[in-house]
């Protein structure tokens, strides 16, 4: 018989093992550098989840975080401080606390019905009243596309692709590929300006 909140819990945690995939065999350095125009690094999107985890999965239900997170004490992650590590935070602590994150997230799950009321303090007034179910959701959905990020992120960093792009063809069929795109993009790069 199909269970909806085995379901989503899987879905959550194959999210969860995909981002942390990502930082496999890269260097301090690689693991923080921003590379996008909007500053999106690797470590940035395990901070900014441990926080999520730790809020929506635990401070939701009564269930707070049994460590503070200085970014969220001193408000600066309404800054964009949970989106980069700083230098004094290395990838051990960023990494291991958002495993003990999801430890505590997955306690909440396995030990709360779907229906469990819950309290967002941040939402508008109007809707922090929620259910694990909506949240549940809601992390599946953040966590899916912040390891989405992590995969661009990654090819950016080192050309490494998503877990099928070794599967799907060798380094010479992802070049002709890649230019079959190229070319195709090409016949309207003189219409770019009209």
């Amino acid at each position: 018989m199909f269970d909806l909140k085995q379901e989503l819990h899987r879905k959550l945690k194959a999210g969860r093992a995909s981002l942390l995939g990502k930082l496999e065999g890269l260097s301090e350095y690689d693991l923080r550098r921003p590379v996008t125009p909007t500053g999106t690094n690797l470590l940035g999107l395990v901070k900014h989840l441990a926080g999520v985890e730790y809020g929506y999965l635990g401070e939701s239900f009564k269930r707070p975080a049994p460590e503070t997170m200085a970014w969220i004490e001193d408000g600066s992650i309404w800054e964009g401080a949970d989106m980069w590590a700083t230098a004094g935070e290395s990838s051990e602590y960023l990494i291991g606390l958002y495993e003990r994150a999801c430890a505590h997230g997955d306690r909440t799950v396995e030990e709360l019905g779907l229906d469990a009321p819950g309290w967002v303090a941040h939402w508008p007034e109007e809707r922090r009243e929620t259910t694990l179910g909506v949240l549940l959701v809601r992390m599946v959905a953040e966590t899916a596309q912040h390891a989405g990020h992590a995969d661009v992120v990654r090819e950016l960093i080192d050309g490494r692709g998503g877990s099928d792009h070794d599967e799907i063809g060798d380094e010479a069929w992802w070049r002709d590929y890649v230019a079959g795109i190229q070319s195709a993009a090409d016949s309207f790069a003189d219409k770019a300006g009209e």
